[in-house]
């Protein structure tokens, strides 16, 4: 299967996620919140930033762990399950489709002051143009629509950090007073207003498989957005709350541009002006672009069709899930009052925010070998609880529609799951994981392992060496009483016979030598039995796991990679002591491998190593 095209770096998705995120939410929402809670709108929009927190951490560990296209869909998938996958899935795509959509409408409250009047049917025109043009460029070239985005989220901070500085130092603080006109309360229930001008930062981590070493570049990209993005809301807010009177403030929904008007007069008013139309753009671009990679990512778990995941031969870009979600848009432009279906958005995207901090905690307490986060979200669990909790108070504050549709979704998610992808897909997700840890019972296999192990070693670009293949081939013992080394010598001859083509009685004499010598035992619970056999090009690896223990001369011993091999294969051999070396190094190897209950999970722990491989 043809794979997206690994070109986006640090700074694409800065500005990516950047650009999904300023937008209605500081050009526009400030005049609707200030009529809700007064000047400590400021406060308010510092509180949606800190409820931003959890979910940024939760989405980048999940993303440096599991860094594939369809991002929040994948997460909740592999965690929940397919139900719950089913509907992040297209919840996901509807709710980026949404803001991005509304977006595009949106200019029109800008568009009056460069073009002195436009009516709503060219502000549609306008819209349906500008989505045809962001379809057009994601189809041809990844690369191109992030540089795009690039030149767009420079003119932006340039603008609004010129808007700023020039207003810092001229604001009017009896402008302030009184702060704190709706309480503790306001501000809590304005803070949950405008958190969702934070809501597009988390999407970017749908374009994983479009970007350059993505483990790394997501989480960072989405920390320095976040970072950059409060301080330029915080100040852009703050200003405008200080140079507009409370009459004016209240009666505009374009207050940076009125805020402008102030400062500077009409020619600054254009410019920020403009830069909304630029911020809409931004939007608009970062969510066509995210939301193209979730039916991709569905219909390569077979939970859409699959020519969804079809690539373009000359661009390496989802054409047709792209085509897709640039018709989904255009229909909501041309035919839908997008206005009421912003809280659905705003609503579905809360459930999603609460499922990716479930999904944080099920992957993490379901124990799972191959989940290894290169960055890990801190103050775990706390702070994925404290999310929880903040956003389904959000969602109670969105109002009965919003709730009584977005369970209508779930419902319909359901349907689709027991009718259409029960039967066709099988495959397990980490909660069983979970519930097998809680309930003592066999339950699992070893897909979601072995798939997370692909993914590992595609992230850290790990190459299998010959190492790798002798494991993948190799016997494993697990052997559940309490036995001696000449009894392990015995079983392990008794298996070598057939491969080495020797004597096992032949075997177990140089097992006993070799341990007679000196020691085989290297640390506490880990032996390394190896010995020289007659013979040309052989080599064989034997991993034994007792749970009881081995009683060896110098101690006791629970795991033992046994080697052996004729003395052309020395290179080979000394190579594997160091592999082995490597291996058990590794944070938690000795705990995973307890953990391990077959041979599946033992081979599949050794294969997912990040040591250094010699190819």
């Amino acid at each position: 299967m043809r794979e997206l095209k690994r070109s986006l770096n640090l700074f694409d998705i800065f500005c990516i996620a950047s650009g999904a995120m300023i937008s209605s939410g500081l050009f526009i929402l400030p005049s609707i919140a200030y009529s809700k809670g007064g000047p400590s709108i400021v406060l308010s929009y510092f509180v949606a930033g800190v409820l931003m927190i959890p979910s940024i951490f939760s989405k980048a560990e999940l993303a440096s762990a599991m860094p594939k296209a369809g991002g929040t869909y994948f997460f909740i998938e592999r965690s929940l399950g397919y139900f719950f996958g089913i509907f992040a899935g297209l919840a996901n795509w509807l709710s980026i489709g949404l803001k991005s959509a509304f977006a595009l409408v949106g200019i029109g409250a800008f568009l009056e002051y460069i073009t002195g009047g436009i009516s709503y049917f060219q502000i549609k025109i306008v819209a349906s143009m500008f989505c045809l043009i962001f379809l057009f460029l994601n189809i041809i070239s990844i690369k191109g629509i992030a540089n795009l985005q690039r030149y767009l989220v420079l003119f932006l901070f340039l603008s609004l950090g010129f808007y700023i500085i020039l207003g810092i130092n001229r604001v009017n603080f009896e402008y302030y007073t009184p702060f704190l006109r709706g309480g503790f309360k306001g501000i809590l229930a304005v803070a949950g207003m405008v958190f969702i001008s934070y809501g597009g930062l988390t999407k970017v981590a749908s374009v994983a498989e479009d970007t350059k070493n993505p483990h790394r570049t997501i989480p960072l990209g989405m920390i320095l957005s976040f970072l950059a993005v409060e301080i330029v809301y915080l100040g852009a807010v703050y200003v405008t709350v200080g140079v507009l009177p409370k009459g004016e403030l209240l009666s505009t929904l374009t207050p940076l541009t009125h805020g402008g008007i102030r400062l500077a007069g009409f020619p600054l008013g254009i410019i920020m002006s403009f830069s909304a139309l630029i911020a809409f753009l931004t939007t608009a671009n970062a969510g066509l672009l995210s939301s193209s990679r979730i039916p991709l990512a569905m219909a390569k778990d077979k939970l859409l069709p699959n020519f969804f995941s079809k690539l373009s031969k000359k661009y390496s870009t989802p054409y047709i899930s792209v085509i897709t979600t640039g018709i989904f848009m255009l229909i909501l432009i041309i035919f839908l009052d997008l206005e009421n279906l912003v809280k659905l958005a705003s609503t579905l995207m809360l459930i999603l925010f609460i499922l990716t901090n479930v999904a944080v905690i099920i992957m993490r307490e379901g124990r799972i070998i191959n989940y290894r986060p290169t960055f890990k979200s801190p103050l775990y669990p706390g702070i994925q609880i404290f999310a929880i909790i903040s956003y389904i108070f959000l969602i109670v504050e969105m109002g009965a529609a919003a709730i009584l549709i977005s369970l209508g979704f779930l419902i319909f998610s359901a349907l689709t799951y027991y009718f259409v992808v029960k039967r066709k897909v099988k495959r397990q997700s980490a909660i069983i994981h979970l519930v097998e840890r809680i309930t003592s019972k066999d339950l699992i296999d070893t897909s979601l392992e072995e798939e997370l192990k692909e993914i590992i070693h595609k992230r850290d670009k790990v190459i299998k060496d010959r190492f790798d293949k002798a494991i993948e081939n190799c016997p494993i013992m697990i052997v559940e009483k309490r036995i001696s080394y000449k009894e392990l010598f015995e079983k392990v001859a008794q298996i070598l016979e057939e491969r080495l083509k020797i004597e096992k009685s032949c075997l177990k004499e140089l097992f006993l030598k070799r341990e007679q010598v000196s020691t085989t035992v290297l640390e506490e619970g880990l032996a390394i039995p190896h010995v020289v056999v007659e013979g040309e090009n052989k080599f064989e690896i034997i991993i034994v796991k007792a749970s009881q223990g081995i009683d060896f001369p110098k101690g006791v011993v629970k795991f033992a990679f046994v080697l052996a091999g004729s003395k052309d294969e020395r290179n080979f051999h000394l190579r594997a002591l160091m592999a082995i070396a490597q291996i058990v190094r590794e944070h938690n190897f000795y705990r995973n491998l307890e953990r391990a209950k077959n041979e599946s999970q033992i081979r599949l722990l050794i294969l997912s190593s990040t040591r250094r491989r010699a190819v």
